[in-house]
């Protein structure tokens, strides 16, 4: 297998998820910033265009990053990262789904729409004016999210570190260096967003 890997949150997180599983695949790097994502070689590994890709034993390629991060747990079972049963399989499942829809996408383009507008508006079709909206969006499901942890669970499914926490810390960190900082007001997730960045593979 070979990752194609570049700056970003989305292969940050598939990188953390990586390290926690103890899983090293080679890397070669996409220059994001130059657009070379968006050529001819790149796009025959990945039609969006996105980052990362993950290319398997057969030649095949791999793209979107549950998909991948779910292709490398059912390779590398333990440690489970996403479940060892039906039932922790799902719950993940659904609260990955939720942190995703709910506050990654709309804080990524609240971003791509805004401070990011110059490197994407030849890239994406891009609403400059929805970026605001966006971003409100995006802080209005955090703190709905600061509301679910107040059972005192300390992962975003319980006593369990999974891939949701791992997505979720990714977008927030991001999100902390382009504009869009963790409200601390969320005192539940500012405890939470800590004690992950503690972990080593948010060096990832």
């Amino acid at each position: 297998m070979k990752l194609y890997d570049s700056i970003g949150p989305n292969p940050h997180i598939v990188r953390m998820f990586m390290t926690e599983k103890g899983i090293e695949i080679p890397k070669q790097t996409v220059d994001l910033r130059k657009g070379e994502n968006r050529e001819a070689e790149h796009l025959k590994r990945n039609p969006h265009g996105q980052m990362p890709t993950l290319e398997l034993d057969d030649g095949s390629y791999l793209s979107e990053i549950t998909a991948i991060c779910e292709y490398l747990e059912e390779k590398k079972p333990s440690p489970p990262l996403i479940g060892s049963t039906a039932e922790e399989r799902a719950e993940c499942r659904m609260w990955t789904r939720r942190v995703d829809l709910n506050i990654c996408e709309p804080l990524a383009n609240g971003f791509r729409y805004g401070e990011g507008l110059k490197m994407f508006e030849k890239r994406i079709p891009v609403a400059p004016e929805a970026s605001p909206g966006l971003k409100m969006v995006a802080q209005n499901r955090l703190k709905w999210l600061d509301g679910q942890m107040a059972d005192g669970r300390e992962y975003v499914c319980g006593e369990r570190f999974t891939l949701a926490d791992i997505h979720l810390w990714g977008w927030l960190n991001f999100g902390s260096q382009v504009g869009q900082p963790l409200d601390r007001s969320n005192a539940r997730i500012a405890v939470w967003f800590d004690h992950i960045a503690q972990r080593p593979s948010t060096k990832a």
